[in-house]
């Protein structure tokens, strides 16, 4: 009920808009007095598009007519009475629309809750919940008063048409009045001299009061004419103005935030306040059209000398290429397909006409088809170069019939399989990949207005899209898009962004897409900036202030690899992305990951904590990697050790949390928080007691309590973990008491801890050593070694 509380505090033209979403479809006293009953349902688990879901649509339609009847019954009193009749009338209303169509129900109210929590949150969001602001921003409130102001020019017009049109009507009737005088005149000479004199005399005063009238009355008429012409031309060029501003900078504003979205960016709103701009743009338009063609038609109807044919005739080409203008662009995509497009994979997109309900196209509903095209006919395309309607590809359902949905008022298409068959690709020139290759999906119609009046042929073209074969080229495929992406200039030739860009536009754009992977306000700081600038630049010398002038270039970002390593910027970056998405993001947002620390700065930070402090970091040398340092003491000195990286298939096996809880030696988290507070909510909860006799084995982590140098290769030999560099001589030493870990307290083997000796054993002999036996087997407790 918390939405329909502010939706009634909404003033000015935000309460005009939510009123509008209401009508007979669905009376605003319905969400008045079932607010909480409404809010209160999962409207959003019914998929639109799955008739499976048609029968939780009925359910729904059930219960809510349900509440209407109960809420009728429970009404009292003289005012309780009248309203018992209302809602019952309701509710019957309700159930004979939507009975037969109760997805229709359920659209209806997603885009009534939506659009209220929209109004709600604009208003928020520029202090119109005080009133002193109205919810839409000072330019949106000039938007909405040139409308008005074309509202009252165009039915000016209007009632001087008409005023026109009465005087036209009238002087051709005195015109017809003149021609009928003139006849009498000449049937004049078969009457007797004396009784012809009398009445000629009379008809030709008669006829010259009549010619003289009608002498004035053309020049008032043509006057009319002109000064009718003249205010035509004026309300065009507000209208050309107003449509430049909703085409050419609101409608370009929303298709940069939706290209944006796909790095991660807010999800695009306001695209219904858009489309309520263009219909009334549409309304206003069409009548301007069909005045002018009135004057013209009423110039037909009698010829005046004068410019006024050539006026109307302009006037007439201009109003055709304004509408021409508006219907071409608000052809849109409401929901873009993939950008990094996968063949013989289904995939989705919507196509939407913001002017469809206003112009009765969806009563004759157009069929929009999509083709796969390249940059270089792309760029034709927009040159209106013939492309020999060739396509980059063949794309499989790729036809669709616009439907509209007098709910929400819109016209669309909604291509639910469409699917890439193949793709052809052009030569690719110098160091450029297959992953670095743009094309992009073009949907096409055509349709009429005005009952045929005008005919559309209409295209329009999505984000740039990078078609893949196999997912691992997803990493690069999506490299190339956030670099598109968030560097386009809006009205740039296909599909050009710049080479370089500034460091500091570079952090914006990952910080967007690393919050937008985590699903959370809490993104890069400035210490995690200044460290990947360190990474990507291949320095840490530079002074951190002076990344803000330094260049990135996508040769830097995702073709050379860096210093001593096998892969790029980039997919070390995607690669911790990805790794904390699919199993460290709750982590993350708690606080417990810092990440972005190397190995040399986990050091200097461990150093002055307690023994079993601890931090998490991510790995320098493998993609997809994260490592736990930890600070202990050895006989000699306090060192900081690392655990060999973590990765995906890690996880996928046991979490973060259950390894951390499993070394006991780790013991606070950094800087002084106990790890039982910071992760005990993840652990995994014990096993149950045996089922049908059997006893589920559990997997742990264990670090052996010694490390071993090998005497041939002076480097320390690695089981799960490796210690610090720090340790470059051969020694031996108990980090903890020298327990045997296969024992328990009475001496008895361990079943649990033998099965976990066993895995590390599996694990170590699948790692790459130059010794492998000889480091198994001094790792290995004797007792081990001998069944071996």
């Amino acid at each position: 009920m918390a939405v329909w509380i502010q939706a009634q505090q909404l003033q000015g033209d935000a309460l005009h808009q939510m009123q509008s979403l209401y009508g007979q479809h669905f009376p605003i006293e319905v969400r008045h007095y079932l607010a909480q009953w409404i809010e209160g349902q999962l409207w959003d688990s019914v998929e639109l598009e799955n008739p499976q879901d048609e029968l939780k649509a009925k359910r729904l339609l059930d219960s809510l007519v349900q509440e209407l009847q109960r809420k009728a019954e429970h009404q009292v009193g003289e005012d309780g009475f009248l309203l018992k009749i209302k809602l019952g009338h309701y509710a019957s209303q309700l159930k004979s629309t939507y009975d037969r169509c109760p997805l229709e129900l359920v659209r209806c109210i997603k885009h009534i809750l939506h659009s209220e929590q929209r109004l709600v949150q604009e208003a928020v969001g520029s202090g119109g919940g005080g009133g002193t602001m109205d919810s839409l921003s000072q330019r949106h409130q000039q938007i909405n008063q040139t409308f008005e102001e074309l509202r009252v020019s165009t039915q000016e017009t209007e009632n001087e048409l008409r005023k026109l049109q009465h005087n036209q009507e009238y002087f051709i009737i005195q015109y017809q009045e003149n021609l009928r005088i003139q006849a009498q005149l000449s049937s004049l000479s078969a009457v007797p001299a004396e009784e012809r004199t009398q009445r000629e005399t009379s008809l030709q005063a008669k006829r010259a009061t009549v010619e003289a009238w009608l002498t004035r009355e053309a020049n008032t008429l043509q006057k009319y004419r002109l000064d009718l012409a003249e205010k035509h031309q004026k309300t065009l060029g507000q209208l050309r103005k107003q449509q430049t501003l909703i085409l050419d900078e609101e409608l370009i504003q929303w298709k940069r935030r939706q290209q944006l979205a796909g790095n991660g960016g807010p999800t695009e709103g306001g695209l219904d306040v858009l489309q309520s701009w263009c219909e009334k743009l549409a309304d206003l338009i069409w009548q301007n059209r069909q005045q002018i063609r009135r004057a013209e038609h009423l110039t037909q109807q009698l010829p005046l000398p004068g410019p006024m044919e050539e006026l109307l005739t302009k006037l007439n080409s201009d109003i055709t290429d304004i509408i021409s203008a508006l219907v071409t662009s608000t052809f849109i995509i409401e929901k873009q397909p993939p950008q990094v497009l996968k063949t013989q994979t289904k995939f989705a997109a919507t196509v939407r006409l913001l002017v469809g309900g206003k112009l009765n196209v969806h009563m004759n509903p157009p069929q929009v088809k999509a083709v796969i095209v390249s940059e270089q006919q792309a760029k034709a395309l927009l040159k209106n170069e013939s492309t020999r309607n060739d396509s980059s590809g063949e794309i499989l359902n790729n036809n669709c019939v616009m439907e509209y949905h007098r709910t929400t008022g819109t016209l669309s298409a909604h291509f639910r399989n469409m699917s890439l068959k193949r793709i052809k690709r052009s030569d690719r020139r110098g160091a450029e990949s297959v992953t670095e290759e743009k094309f992009t999906v073009m949907f096409e119609s055509q349709f009429s207005v005005g009952g045929n009046e005008l005919v559309f042929h209409v295209k329009t073209l999505s984000l740039p899209v990078v078609v893949i074969v196999h997912g691992s080229q997803d990493n690069n495929a999506t490299a190339t898009v956030l670099w598109d992406n968030a560097f386009a200039e809006p009205g740039r030739v296909p599909f050009i962004v710049p080479d370089k860009v500034l460091w500091p536009q570079l952090c914006e754009a990952l910080d967007m897409k690393y919050k937008a992977e985590m699903h959370s306000a809490r993104g890069l700081c400035d210490d995690n900036l200044i460290f990947l600038a360190q990474k990507a630049f291949s320095s840490a010398s530079i002074n951190p202030e002076d990344y803000r002038n330094m260049t990135m270039s996508w040769a830097q970002f995702n073709r050379e690899s860096l210093p001593g390593r096998n892969f790029t910027f980039w997919q070390w970056f995607d690669g911790v992305m990805e790794l904390m998405k699919k199993h460290l993001k709750p982590h993350w947002n708690d606080g417990a990951i810092l990440g972005f620390v190397n190995k040399q700065q986990a050091q200097d930070m461990l150093m002055s904590k307690p023994n079993g402090t601890f931090l998490l970091r991510f790995s320098d040398s493998e993609i997809g990697g994260i490592t736990i340092a930890w600070v202990a003491e050895n006989p000699n000195k306090r060192l900081v050790w690392n655990l060999m990286p973590y990765t995906t298939k890690d996880f996928s096996i046991r979490s973060l949390a259950d390894r951390i809880s499993d070394l006991n030696h780790l013991m606070f988290l950094y800087p002084d928080r106990p790890k039982d507070e910071v992760f005990s909510k993840y652990y995994t909860p014990p096993l149950s007691k045996a089922v049908d006799g059997y006893v589920k084995p559990q997997i742990k982590q264990v670090v052996p309590e010694y490390v071993y140098c090998h005497p041939s290769s002076g480097n320390p030999t690695y089981m799960d973990q490796a210690p610090s560099p720090s340790v470059a001589h051969p020694i031996n030493f108990a980090i903890f008491p020298p327990i045997d870990p296969m024992m328990d307290a009475d001496g008895e083997f361990d079943l649990e801890d033998t099965m976990d000796v066993a895995r590390h054993v599996e694990e170590l002999l699948r790692r790459p050593m130059a010794n492998q036996w000889d480091a198994l087997t001094c790792s290995i407790p004797i007792y081990l070694r001998e069944l071996l």
